[in-house]
This record gives structure tokens, C-alpha cells and sequence, in this order.
């Protein structure tokens, strides 16, 4: 899951930024909603967390914006108005839950897996290739039933070459999907995970290959032998 924090703390950012990290997600930091919308733009996202006082105006005012672009797209606002009347005019704007700061992290986890569960938006499949098993609710992968413990950019390879398998996936469409828009880059730091991984995967006995295609990207397929 690839979520878009638009809050303007840093502090707060980077330690949700952090904890959600640890679950296997990505978290791309937007301070204001000019960034926000410029965020939204690129369709990348599966869930929105909201703070509403932002600098440059009400992070309430992104919501209609956003399902205009994305009517399917979770958005979980995150604030310290706990008044009635603010619960209230946030979910009448278009907001799937409401949390008031402070709040535990455990609850915040809890609530976004409540709003991706929702009966409106697809459930998050079990795919399987040969004997490659990749849980998308969980985030978990499996050979052969036995869990196959991965690091998380490793797991982030694995979930986009799964969702796109039989098809070249393009380096470019692979690194944005691992890394979110706040991460430093290296110019290898991808390859070293694909390469990783594979050995992984080598190594538990699945029954697949990842291909190089020269210059395009990667390919994940069922080894047939």
C-alpha cells in the first residue's frame, strides 16, 4: 500500500511516516495541499491520511478535489478538532473516518485497514505463480505454504513484479513503487534488490524466475522445468 500523509509537522510526519514504514507500506509526505494535489496528480496512492490545518489553507478543501479525480480513494482525516460539528462537516465532505489527534498508531492502522476492507473497493487478492504464493492483505510471501521472511523493499519488488505478472514491468514503474517521494535514491540501489530477492526466491525453492529485460525493465514468471 503506497499512503499520501498530508500533514505540515515534521515531527509527526516522519514518526507516522515511520510506523507505517514498519507495516511494509510506502509513505509519500505532503506539508500543504499544494503538494497534496500536485501528489494526487500522479494516481499513485491507495489511501490519503488528512490533517485539516495546513499552511496554505483547510486540508478539508482537498477531499472534493480528490473524488472528482479518485471517487474510490480512501481518505482517513487526521485532526486536532474534536468538536462535533468539525466530525461531522469532515466525513459530510467526503472523508471515510475521522481521527482525533493525539491518537495511537495502532488505532490509525486499524482504521485504514477498516476503510480498504470497505464492500465499495475491491478485496485484496492471494495471487499465486508455480509454487509462489504473495498475500496482499497481509504483505506477506509464501513457497510452498512456509512464510519467505523478506526485508520490505524486497516485498515491495516482489508485490509490483506480482501484480504485473507475465508483463515487463518498467524500471521506472518498479522504482516508484518501492521507493516513495521523500527516499535518496542510488543509482543501483534497485538492481541490488531485485538481485537480492532473487537469490531469496532461489534459495526457498519457488518455482519462479525474474528476467532482465535489457534496457526496458523486469519479469516475473513461472519457471517451467
Amino acid at each position: 500500500m503506497r499512503v499520501l500523509l498530508v500533514e505540515d509537522e515534521p515531527e509527526l510526519a516522519r514518526a507516522l511516516r515511520a510506523a507505517l514504514q514498519q507495516q511494509g507500506m510506502l509513505a509519500d509526505i505532503a506539508p500543504s495541499l499544494m503538494q497534496a494535489h500536485e501528489a494526487l496528480r500522479l494516481n499513485v496512492h491507495d489511501l490519503v491520511l488528512l490533517d485539516r490545518h495546513l499552511p496554505d489553507g483547510d486540508g478539508a478543501t482537498l477531499i472534493p478535489a480528490t473524488r472528482k479525480c479518485r471517487a474510490d480513494l480512501p481518505v482517513i482525516m487526521l485532526t486536532a478538532r474534536s468538536s462535533l460539528a468539525d466530525r461531522v462537516g469532515g466525513l459530510d465532505l467526503g472523508a471515510d473516518d475521522y481521527l482525533v489527534k493525539p491518537f495511537a498508531v495502532e488505532e490509525l492502522l486499524a482504521r485504514m485497514r477498516a476503510v480498504s476492507r470497505r464492500p465499495s473497493r475491491p478485496a485484496l487478492p492471494v495471487a499465486m505463480i508455480g509454487n509462489l504464493k504473495f498475500d496482499f492483505a497481509s504483505h506477506e510471501a509464501f513457497v510452498g505454504g512456509a512464510l519467505l521472511p523478506l526485508p520490505r523493499r524486497q516485498l515491495l519488488v516482489l508485490e509490483a513484479l506480482f501484480l504485473r505478472h507475465g508483463r515487463t514491468v518498467r524500471r521506472s514503474v518498479l522504482q516508484e513503487s518501492v521507493y516513495d517521494f521523500n527516499d535518496e535514491i542510488q543509482s543501483n540501489a534497485l538492481d541490488a534488490h531485485v538481485s537480492k530477492l532473487r537469490r531469496a526466491l532461489s534459495e526457498a525453492g519457488a518455482r519462479v524466475d525474474i528476467h532482465v529485460i535489457r534496457g526496458i525493465g523486469y519479469l516475473l514468471k513461472e519457471r517451467m522445468d
